[in-house]
């Protein structure tokens, strides 16, 4: 019965709700905006860590390099599209 358990989708889904009464303690406790950044940023990136091993199986497939290569290039567009995005929006340049 041990080896049917899902003893770690269990462990992440508690990490996840761990996390996610972190987030909202930033919140309820009002920290300043540099914490209260700070905080959140942290612990989105965990959580999306947590989603992606966890519950979206990526590092038991055979092909596990590929896959977070791919995740590399995702956050490495999604970083250069957000930037892009500041410096015509917002910064003006």
């Amino acid at each position: 019965m041990a080896q049917l358990f899902p003893k770690h989708h269990v462990m992440g889904f508690i990490f996840s709700l761990v996390l996610t009464v972190v987030a909202m303690a930033v919140v309820v406790y009002d920290l300043s905006y540099t914490a209260a950044m700070a905080i959140l940023l942290i612990t989105a990136f965990m959580q999306a860590g947590v989603q992606l091993v966890m519950f979206m199986h990526a590092g038991e497939s055979e092909d596990k390099v590929t896959i977070y290569t791919n995740v590399i290039y995702m956050v490495f567009f999604a970083i250069v599209t957000i930037l892009g995005t500041l410096l015509l929006f917002i910064w003006d340049m």
